[in-house]
């Protein structure tokens, strides 16, 4: 097997398995803010509370996160596919265009996600051609009336129906 073929094949599989969607947000030194969206998202380890999320050594505001003490994650909820786009869409002003404030702990956290989780950075770890950030959780909040977006086949969405036993 060629290793042209093992990426195709990676791809393919890692691309029907479904994840949540996230944005991650930052601000660099002089307090800009800057974000995007993830779905390399995952939870580490309960004492501490740690998650982990990678990002892509291409990306434009990689040294604005490489470079913090701390970011935060979004966890989407099922109606903001718009916001997700917009977070992963080239050349658009994502936070002119979206509803947001600065956190007590200095992060720009935006409206209305399903849960929002302000990390202070635990670790680093350069793999491949990413980077993996782990947080240490510091805050966490939730909108129960909510529910999370779903990521599958390069689709967005809220979680059928059928999931919940209804």
């Amino acid at each position: 097997m060629h290793s042209n073929d093992k990426e195709t094949l990676f791809k393919e599989a890692l691309g029907n398995y479904p994840t949540g969607v996230t944005i991650v947000t930052v601000t660099d030194d002089e307090g800009t803010p800057f974000g995007l969206t993830v779905n390399s998202f995952a939870s580490v380890s309960i004492d501490p509370l740690l998650i982990l999320w990678s990002i892509d050594h291409k990306v434009s505001s990689l040294d604005a996160f490489k470079h913090s003490d701390r970011f935060a994650v979004h966890i989407l909820a099922g109606d903001q596919q718009q916001l997700c786009q917009r977070f992963a869409s080239k050349g658009t002003d994502r936070f002119g265009e979206s509803n947001w404030s600065m956190s007590e702990l200095g992060l720009p956290v935006l409206d209305d996600a399903f849960a929002v989780l302000q990390c202070k950075k635990y670790n680093q770890v350069e793999a491949g051609d990413h980077t993996i950030l782990i947080g240490e959780v510091a805050d966490i909040s939730i909108a129960r009336e909510k529910e999370p977006m779903l990521y599958h086949r390069r689709c967005f969405g809220a979680i059928p129906s059928q999931f919940y036993g209804e």
